[in-house]
């Protein structure tokens, strides 16, 4: 990420009239809330693919921590 590319960026941001900016900050808000959904839907289908495979493991969280420190 290049520092001048968001200081452009803001410029830009800061020249909008208020109605403007309100609006462009419900646009980023939704686009960001997608790609949250969207980098969560693909961690699930990598978890189900790993679970189909045996890759996952059943044990208690005090196992887990061991198994993590061995």
């Amino acid at each position: 990420m290049k520092t001048t590319n968001i200081n452009l960026v803001i410029e830009d941001f800061n020249a909008l009239l208020l109605p403007e900016k309100e609006y462009t900050l419900e646009i980023i808000r939704k686009i960001t809330i997608e790609q949250k959904r969207e980098a969560l839907a693909k961690r699930i289908k990598q978890a189900e693919l790993n679970y189909k495979k045996g890759k996952v493991k059943k044990a208690s969280l005090k196992d887990l921590y061991a198994d993590l420190a061995n």
